[in-house]
């Protein structure tokens, strides 16, 4: 026993540090300061982020992953995003837009060919064509619009959300942002007076109203194309006051009273323009004192989210989970107790990793743990590995603890393809940001999915028992069949309260307690298939096999219910509409509709000689 549980710290403790790993990483190495460049707090899309966070949400929606690959190294997010700002005439060369349509590359007079990522300035020459397709494409309803047009919408979405990311600190194009802002405030005194008393002004002012004229067209054009806001609102300014940089120079202090960030990023782009580290530092770390000093809760929010992006503690949780796995699959193979106590050493690790990234998310957001789709992956990977962890204290055959590491892997690959989206800490949609029932509500059926994924797992490893083992062992499958049960159990009851409480949110909400809404029959069907399956085997229709089955289709009708309906787009939950994963789905559900198959076969039917 001692041995084992030595074994088990160990292997508990190496997972902890190969998932801490990424989170004592330096970062890129440069002179610049990046990392103190990417922890700056911005505002957009409702909510403050790290600079970090928009980067590598940008990237993933342009090119899919959060680093881009430049000659021998790879650009983190961040280093990108300071070239696509600061220094686009080198971002415009690097290959950071995937095109695998034939019929778009052929607009693009390109061949198709094995290479598939192409580089802004390879583009450029076509962009009024690109946006006079997708516009035509986007007056189409999204069902009767072909392969071509649904990629060129695509294509065009990426390159505009590049071109405002070009334009939000200078005007692409900008050689000197420093000596265009430094004459523009030069000239702004002069220019308000020739503005309010056109006949008493000298001649010099009434000149430098003129020449402020040149520079007004680029800056309102800098307002609007911005991709966000850094510049947050300076004391006795209301908190949600944050403005760009186009726009903090078009306001009425601009030129007589600039913001102290202003200066600080004109600066900034000079120097990295100019190769100048020491310069750049030095307007940075100015910029980080005054936040510090005038805003430190949104520089100290950002700073730690930056920090939970560094860690990525789902994508370390992610190969735990492989790991334990494995480990278990080795031990069901080797039956060596030390096997075991490493297994579950891995889990309990990749448990902890995962819960350390939920609270972490929680924390950031100031809200419950599901606010999303992404974070309804999250979290039901977490319950379904907590879960079985937990009965595998009570049927320590390894199936319940193997169960919950792979839905724990599923549900968080699940979540990192979801990222691929945009921000997955995106503000609550207003639907759903309204009141205490809402957020029990979705947290109790949320727990509803990822325990009849947990049974339905267990399904699927009694039907690989069937067929795999040669001797079978009644008590491992009447234990097998009793968890399930007992899973299936608890999911009725979360699945039934968590439905009954979507009821009392939508009186509340919308005014009435039930309207056959797509996603609250999908809740409905969850219970309703649950509770059959207890029916069944409460008046003797179904014994262990029949349970088994009937939680693997348990699976299917969880899919649908969370995934399927919202490719409906129909209905009072169609704000989260999403087509991309119907064949993955078509594939989800084919898989387990063979298992259920299987178990319909004699056991080991492959091994029989024929008659």
């Amino acid at each position: 026993m001692r041995r084992s549980s030595g074994i088990f710290a160990a292997a508990f403790v190496s997972g902890l540090l190969f998932a801490s790993w990424p989170f004592f990483s330096r970062g890129p190495k440069s002179e610049f300061d990046v990392r103190g460049f990417s922890r700056l707090p911005l505002l957009e899309g409702g909510r403050i982020k790290p600079i970090d966070s928009f980067a590598r949400n940008s990237l993933l929606v342009i090119r899919g992953q959060q680093s881009l690959p430049v000659d021998a190294h790879r650009l983190s997010a961040s280093e990108w995003i300071l070239d696509a700002m600061l220094r686009p005439e080198a971002a415009d060369t690097y290959k950071a837009f995937v095109i695998d349509d034939p019929d778009v590359l052929g607009l693009l007079g390109m061949e198709r060919s094995t290479e598939r990522r192409f580089a802004y300035w390879q583009i450029e020459s076509k962009r009024e064509e690109i946006r006079g397709q997708a516009e035509r494409a986007n007056g189409l309803d999204s069902g009767r619009r072909s392969r071509f047009q649904t990629s060129i919408i695509n294509l065009d979405h990426r390159l505009e959300l590049y071109e405002r990311i070009k334009n939000t600190v200078m005007v692409s194009g900008s050689d000197d942002p420093v000596g265009e802002f430094e004459t523009f405030v030069k000239l702004a005194p002069g220019a308000l007076k020739a503005l309010h008393s056109p006949a008493k002004a000298a001649a010099a002012d009434r000149e430098a109203m003129k020449n402020l004229a040149k520079f007004i067209d680029r800056y309102r054009f800098l307002a609007q194309a911005s991709a966000f806001k850094p510049l947050p609102p300076r004391s006795g300014e209301n908190a949600d006051e944050w403005t760009s940089v186009g726009e903090s120079i078009l306001s009425p202090a601009g030129g007589l009273d600039p913001h102290p960030g202003l200066p600080a990023f004109v600066h900034m782009a000079k120097a990295y323009k100019n190769a100048d580290a020491a310069g750049f530092n030095d307007a940075l770390h100015g910029f980080e004192a005054w936040l510090s000093r005038e805003k430190p809760k949104a520089f100290s929010s950002a700073g730690s989210e930056e920090t939970f992006n560094r860690a990525q503690p789902f994508i370390s949780g992610m190969t735990l989970y492989v790991m334990a796995l494995l480990g278990f699959f080795a031990w069901w193979g080797a039956r060596r107790a030390w096997v075991r106590s490493i297994s579950m050493g891995l889990l309990c690790a990749a448990v902890l990793v995962h819960t350390l990234g939920l609270g972490a998310r929680v924390v950031l957001q100031g809200r419950p743990p599901v606010t999303n789709l992404y974070s309804s992956a999250v979290f039901v990977g977490w319950v379904a590995a907590l879960l079985g962890l937990f009965s595998e204290r009570i049927h320590k055959k390894g199936f319940a603890a193997a169960g919950g590491a792979l839905l724990g892997f599923c549900t968080l690959l699940v979540a990192h393809h979801l990222t691929h989206s945009g921000d997955t800490m995106e503000m609550m949609r207003a639907v759903l940001d309204s009141n205490f029932w809402l957020a029990t509500h979705v947290i109790t059926v949320t727990i509803g999915y990822a325990s009849t994924f947990l049974a339905g797992a267990l399904g699927i490893a009694w039907i690989a028992r069937l067929h795999l083992v040669k001797k079978h062992d009644a008590e491992t499958d009447k234990a097998l069949a009793s968890l399930a049960y007992g899973v299936i159990s608890f999911s009725l009851l979360f699945s039934f309260i968590g439905t009954v409480l979507g009821g009392i949110w939508a009186d509340q909400s919308w005014g009435r307690f039930w309207g056959w809404d797509p996603k609250e029959n999908g809740a409905l069907l969850i219970v309703l298939w649950n509770a059959s399956i207890l029916h069944a085997r409460w008046i003797g229709y179904v014994r262990e096999r029949g349970i088994m089955v009937m939680a693997v289709f348990g699976n299917i009708v969880t899919a649908m219910s969370w995934f399927g309906v919202n490719m409906l787009g129909v209905g009072l939950h169609s704000y989260g509409f999403m087509d991309q994963a119907f064949w993955w789905l078509i594939v989800f559900s084919a898989g387990h509709l063979a298992f259920m198959l299987l178990a319909l076969l004699p056991p080991r039917f492959w091994t029989r000689e024929p008659a």
